[in-house]
């Protein structure tokens, strides 16, 4: 078994530099692998591609971290609420951002970079805590069931799309600006905006691998985690926490991109089993190499221009939710 983890690690490397190094290269116009080189060296041969490289590292380097967060954050959904279709917009994340993001285009006259971020990571933040606060309605010192914590995340996720289409169809210029967001793309990236969102990843990225120990108890249910002195409500909520801090950070960076937290749990699950010690790490080296490689191929489906990586996350994710589901016999 270590040997087949190990081997798993050492491919999801290889596949990750892979990415990396084909999402430099490959654009509208291709950058030959030699001058990326000298560009890094600062040779002036290379000045040409150097501004294009510029962009492609800071794209790279966010679907990077996308990558890793989302597969983190779907990690995480998966485990506290027991759901094998979870994944971080479980909690309203995603649909609280765009609505705070639409409200502040539509009222507010918002239209930079910066606006979009401090607006998405708001609204994460305020459905978060709303999912939480309905979901501990009448739940006593038990904590928060998953059961109804999805229920309230599906039934905040429902509102909120309500009152987005509310905001946003009768204003045709609204509609316009904010759809180029809502696909979800690393192309518009900064270095601002990603120096920005990494202390919040940090922060749940540590908190996660801190919980590692108590999640994997809490797999085995409630009644026994607490009786093997697992605090379940306090691991449960902090796992939670953890998960908005990533999906949250990513959103407000890259817009909503779907299906990379739901797919990679549940793919590597099947080759390494359930235990987080592996699966958690796993799923974020695995999330990086889907995000690159879905941005990648966006650019090349569509040549001279691209798809938005949101897109083409959802064109490879939807056959595989539908996959998990049947195998998981949801609803029977």
């Amino acid at each position: 078994m270590k040997k087949r983890t190990a081997l798993f690690f050492a491919v999801s490397i290889i596949l990750l530099a892979a990415a990396v190094l084909l999402s430099l290269i490959i654009g509208t116009r291709d950058i030959p692998l030699k001058d990326i080189g000298d560009t890094l060296r600062g040779a002036e041969t290379a000045s040409l591609y150097a501004p294009i490289l510029e962009r492609r590292m800071i794209r790279t380097v966010l679907g990077l971290l996308a990558g890793c967060a989302l597969g983190t954050a779907g990690c995480l959904m998966q485990t506290i609420t027991g759901n094998p279709v979870a994944d971080p917009s479980i909690l309203g994340v995603n649909t609280g951002a765009s609505l705070f993001v639409v409200t502040g285009i539509a009222f507010f006259g918002v239209h930079t970079a910066g606006q979009y971020m401090a607006l998405a990571l708001a609204g994460a933040a305020f459905t978060a805590a709303l999912v939480f606060g309905i979901a501990s309605l009448s739940s006593g010192n038990t904590g928060v069931s998953p059961v109804r914590l999805a229920l309230s995340g599906a039934a905040v996720s429902t509102a909120c799309s309500s009152l987005i289409s509310t905001v946003m169809l009768p204003r045709t210029n609204v509609m316009q600006v904010f759809r180029f967001w809502q696909t979800g793309s690393i192309s518009g990236g900064s270095w601002e905006s990603i120096r920005m969102i990494t202390p919040l990843l940090l922060a749940g990225l540590i908190t996660a691998f801190l919980l590692i120990p108590s999640l994997n108890i809490l797999m085995l249910g409630d009644d026994i985690a607490t009786g093997l002195g697992v605090n379940v409500p306090r691991t449960r909520l902090l796992g939670a926490v953890s998960g908005v801090l990533l999906c949250g950070a990513v959103t407000a960076a890259a817009g909503p991109i779907g299906f990379v937290g739901l797919m990679i749990p549940h793919l590597v699950r099947q080759c390494t089993g359930n235990d987080l010690k592996t699966l958690l790490p796993l799923s974020a080296l695995d999330g990086a190499v889907l995000l690159l490689a879905a941005d990648v191929a966006g650019r090349i489906v569509s040549r001279p221009s691209e798809l938005e990586v949101g897109i083409v996350t959802a064109f490879i994710g939807a056959p595989v939710f539908i996959a998990v589901v049947r195998k998981a016999k949801v609803g029977k």
